[in-house]
């Protein structure tokens, strides 16, 4: 398979993850009384900001059973609306950086670099929930939200793309204390990734260049 190959079959499944990230913080003791749409509709108002870790899990059934096939582990940064930078350090390094009109999908093993629009690029991923949405008005406006049973100790909503084309039938949130604690994503093929959000921080103080992206010396670039 080829470099660009390669790096195409990543950003595939990087895309996939991003799933989104990302979070922080405890809010007042009555949030964790209420819905979980309620909840992530209040973070998302109410964080502008934030960084921290994630696992990210793809899921494959074996025997009828679901099976860990792949574990993913990194950090994330991000700033409303469309800032983020979402880095994969294990078991390989790639970053996916955004900095407000492009998205930049940097392979570290390929010194590679892909460039691409960020309202094309994000769509109605997980990433538009997290990332893109300045606050409540635009999750209305752009995903049906709703609850659905509690599991693993958290309140659970769905949301759904209202425009007809997105990647994923499913895209699940997990809330606890007022804040998104996992994603649970499957694609159009079945496929199943869980990210898991830990030691969030919320709105910290970030540099003014922060998302802005260097092409890294001697990287081939490729635009779509």
């Amino acid at each position: 398979m080829s470099n660009q190959g390669k790096s195409v079959k990543k950003q595939s499944k990087a895309l996939r993850g991003l799933l989104a990230c990302v979070v922080a913080t405890t809010l007042l003791p009555a949030i964790a009384m209420a819905s979980a749409v309620d909840q992530f509709k209040s973070f998302v108002s109410n964080t502008k900001s934030a960084k921290g870790e994630f696992v990210q899990q793809q899921i494959k059934m074996v025997d009828g059973n679901p099976k860990v096939s792949k574990t993913f582990s990194g950090a994330f940064v991000f700033a409303r609306p469309g800032k983020f930078i979402w880095t994969y350090q294990k078991p390989y390094e790639q970053v996916l950086q955004a900095d407000g009109e492009k998205l930049f999908i940097f392979d570290k093993d390929l010194n590679q670099v892909t460039i691409k629009e960020l309202g094309n690029a994000l769509g109605s991923s997980p990433a538009a929930i997290l990332f893109g949405s300045a606050g409540a008005a635009d999750l209305d406006k752009n995903f049906v939200l709703k609850d659905v049973p509690s599991k693993q100790g958290m309140e659970w909503l769905e949301a759904t793309a209202k425009a007809k084309g997105s990647q994923f039938d499913h895209i699940g949130i997990g809330m606890k204390d007022g804040v998104p604690y996992a994603l649970e994503l499957r694609d159009q093929f079945g496929q199943v990734s869980l990210v898991t959000l830990k030691s969030m921080e919320k709105n910290p103080a970030l540099k003014v260049d922060q998302f802005k992206f260097v092409v890294p010396a001697g990287a081939d670039v490729f635009r779509q």
